[in-house]
């Protein structure tokens, strides 16, 4: 299914970061230079000055030119190299703090590497409630394990109901991503007897098959009993 279009935002204040302090995205910053090139930092410095400088003054909601920070977004494997370039699309987007329809805009034309790395992002962005779960939701439709394992993370955990949740932690199983990556996962599965008894069929349904039951499932069902 497509993603639902967003239509552009009007332009609005640009908020505090969502996970603090401007010196905690500067020391993060500080940590990647350390791992890149003397040109790969010196990118990292101009892209993130230019993320900043687009969440200070954000373009008339009229414009149809591409945001330089955009660019810089796509690129960033080219000038940081493959390890990096995840870690350096992240503070991208935390230092230009785009609203849904940019990070839309981004996922929907992305690789998948930006796309895992809008994703990753969430948690740490000044989104309204929910405004990004309809990227976590459409990871969850694709059989990528990279996507899938990226969209379980804190900002599933935070914002996805009892719904959605269960059946991202049956996604992870049936695609075989290790149930590590579910953020919060004995939290929230602690006492979900629905959760229990979906674990039950889906192991049935395996077994009924002749097809092996995820290893993990066992350890999910564990964490449903109300003590666990």
């Amino acid at each position: 299914m497509p993603i639902t279009p967003i239509t552009p935002e009007e332009p609005r204040p640009a908020p505090e970061p969502a996970d603090g302090t401007e010196a905690e995205l500067r020391r993060e910053a500080a940590e990647l230079r350390e791992r890149l090139s003397a040109e790969g930092a010196d990118w990292l410095d101009g892209a993130l000055a230019e993320a900043a400088r687009a969440a200070a003054e954000p373009a008339p909601a009229e414009s149809r030119a591409v945001p330089g920070w955009e660019l810089r977004f796509a690129a960033a494997g080219r000038a940081c190299g493959t390890e990096a370039a995840e870690s350096a699309r992240v503070l991208l987007l935390r230092a230009a703090r785009p609203g849904p329809a940019a990070l839309t805009r981004l996922y929907r034309h992305g690789t998948g590497e930006e796309r895992r790395a809008v994703l990753r992002a969430l948690p740490r962005l000044p989104l309204a409630p929910g405004e990004g779960l309809p990227l976590v939701e459409d990871a969850l439709r694709t059989n990528d394990t990279r996507l899938v394992a990226a969209a379980v993370g804190p900002y599933a955990a935070a914002h996805l109901d009892d719904h959605a949740w269960r059946h991202a932690v049956l996604k992870c199983l049936f695609t075989q991503v290790p149930v590590r990556a579910l953020a919060r996962l004995p939290e929230r599965a602690r006492g979900d007897a629905e959760l229990a008894r979906m674990l039950r069929d889906f192991a049935a349904e395996r077994t009924a098959a002749g097809r092996a039951v995820p290893a993990d499932l066992d350890h999910v069902l564990a964490l449903t009993a109300k003590d666990a």
